[in-house]
């Protein structure tokens, strides 16, 4: 049974909660109230308003939007999935002992080094325009297919860097146990060392997915007529600034799910580490 002083806890800490959430709350609307006051006094508001914030043609220009963002989504699913592959076998290279792996530890790392330090946009070009320009045989020439390896080629790097730390923040004692139990190398790092790797950068992971999601709008640039290229098409039209508006807040309704998901599971993460 619960205590006399167990339920004024759970009481106290109650109305603690609802008083901090009725502050937060407050709070919010006095400084949205400001902001806004502030924006709506200045001199060019009505320009702006008029420029970026036009109800009319953002309506207008939705369906558009939309329908480049569903390519968008396209190609974040697939390039996701091929990220996600790519970077773990890079990544397991990177971590391989021995001197036998050196040449493939060194090419490992020049991968990473190369293409985490490459800007996107430059990697954009060079392989949007430069590979269709060697006339190579079976070279795509679809700009779809071609941004969407640039992105695969740029973000394999930075997901390979998450995995090596989580696999290298595996304690050895848990190596040197499985391999006591008679397992190989590559059930060891499949069975013992992969499934904690994985479980302790989901956060991470899951932030370099919200990036993800987000550069996907930049294959615009080589000509795919996403959810930027149509905004971008609907501002020619209408000489006004509001279509990017609407993509922008469509790419934003995207990612604000994933990022909450990934502060809940970074939440959890550290209560079970507190609860340890």
């Amino acid at each position: 049974m619960t205590s006399e002083l167990q339920r004024e806890r759970l009481a106290y800490k109650r109305s603690r909660s609802r008083r901090s959430t009725l502050v937060a709350l407050l709070s919010t609307a006095v400084f949205a109230v400001a902001v806004g006051v502030t924006v709506s006094r200045a001199p060019g508001w009505p320009r702006v308003r008029q420029s970026f914030f036009n109800v009319e043609i953002a309506w207008r220009s939705l369906p558009a939007v939309l329908e480049g963002l569903w390519l968008n989504l396209r190609v974040l699913a697939v390039c996701g999935a091929l990220i996600l592959v790519l970077a773990l076998v890079v990544a397991t290279l990177r971590t391989l002992r021995g001197p036998v792996w050196f040449p493939l530890r060194v090419l490992a790392t020049a991968y990473v080094d190369l293409f985490r330090g490459l800007p996107l946009i430059i990697l954009l070009y060079l392989i949007g325009f430069g590979l269709p320009a060697l006339r190579l045989t079976g070279v795509p020439n679809d700009f779809v297919v071609l941004g969407g390896a640039a992105l695969v080629l740029a973000y394999t790097a930075y997901v390979a860097e998450v995995f090596r730390a989580g696999i290298e923040s595996v304690h050895p004692s848990q190596v040197a146990a499985a391999r006591s139990l008679g397992l190989g190398p590559r059930k060891t790092l499949r069975l013992v060392v992969l499934p904690q790797a994985v479980r302790r950068v989901m956060p991470a992971l899951l932030n370099d997915f919200v990036a993800l999601q987000k550069d996907c709008g930049l294959i615009s640039v080589l000509g795919a007529v996403d959810a930027v290229r149509a905004a971008q098409i609907e501002h020619a039209r209408a000489f006004n600034f509001t279509p990017y508006v609407v993509a922008g807040l469509l790419f934003v309704l995207l990612a604000v799910p994933t990022a909450r998901f990934a502060d809940a599971l970074a939440r959890r993460a550290r209560r079970r580490q507190g609860g340890r």
